[in-house]
């Protein structure tokens, strides 16, 4: 398979994942007695939507598609960008930040950028506001059943990649209860792909297995407060260390697609 039909198939796939992501979401408001839908904001390489309802006060679901030139200083970090600064890209990026503080922040996204070189990156992660040992085990304990069905090295080295990656060094301490994070992923185009369209799938059921649970509790303003403060955390890291802010910035990205991952407020002390 050559490469323009990799790249095909997988910006199909994006898109597929994109309208699946938004349509759970849509159903949660719904279920919720919530009318609220996603706005579709189109521009030159892909589509954004962000939904402002009941169940997720702030969501983004964003997809990309955009070919492009390097910065000279920025393309020295990029693989396969020697000898031309040329690349193709095309991922979806997806936040969504809950109205109930009982509910984690949820993070994912997953990408194939071709240089080249070609390779397919991602993950996700949960951010909680409180405490759920029971939610953070079954999590870990589900992420694991996906990735070991493809590798079971997978999910000990992803996992430890995004304890590290997802964390705020100011801070001395993780963003939330991690997840998986993985780059470079470039072994066997085949096997990848189908590793990314699990990946996707496990993220697009999860939401609706997260907050089905707990749609309708009750929460204090103590509850709600401490999400602000847990937001502030969110909104430090990807303006500082977040490497998909940097590479959204840096090749020729929507500035507004890229920061719809900020939360709707946010407190800080």
């Amino acid at each position: 398979m050559n490469l323009k039909e990799k790249q095909r198939l997988v910006k199909k796939w994006f898109i597929y994942l994109q309208n699946l992501i938004c349509d759970h979401v849509e159903d949660l408001e719904n279920e919720y007695g919530s009318k609220k839908k996603f706005k579709k904001n189109k521009w030159k390489h892909g589509e954004y939507r962000i939904i402002e309802g009941k169940v997720i006060e702030k969501g983004g679901v964003a997809f990309s598609n955009v070919i492009g030139k390097f910065p000279k200083n920025f393309a020295k970090k990029i693989p396969g960008t020697k000898k031309n600064l040329n690349f193709w890209s095309s991922g979806i990026s997806v936040v969504l930040h809950p109205n109930n503080p009982k509910f984690p922040a949820m993070h994912f996204n997953t990408r194939f950028i071709c240089t080249q070189k070609s390779w397919f990156g991602g993950g996700m992660d949960l951010t909680p506001s409180l405490k759920d040992n029971n939610q953070k085990k079954y999590f870990h304990k589900e992420l694991k059943k996906m990735c070991d069905a493809h590798n079971k090295k997978y999910y000990p080295k992803y996992k430890k990649w995004c304890d590290s990656y997802f964390y705020l060094p100011h801070r001395k301490e993780m963003r939330g209860i991690g997840g998986i994070f993985f780059d470079y992923k470039m072994d066997n185009w085949e096997k990848d792909f189908l590793f990314v369209k699990d990946v996707g799938m496990f993220f697009a059921n999860l939401i609706k297995k997260i907050f089905k649970n707990k749609m309708f509790l009750k929460y204090s303003k103590k509850d709600k407060e401490l999400q602000l403060y847990k937001r502030g955390r969110y909104v430090e890291f990807n303006l500082l260390y977040d490497r998909g802010t940097t590479f959204g910035l840096n090749s020729g990205g929507n500035p507004k697609a890229i920061l719809m991952s900020m939360p709707p407020n946010a407190k800080w002390k």
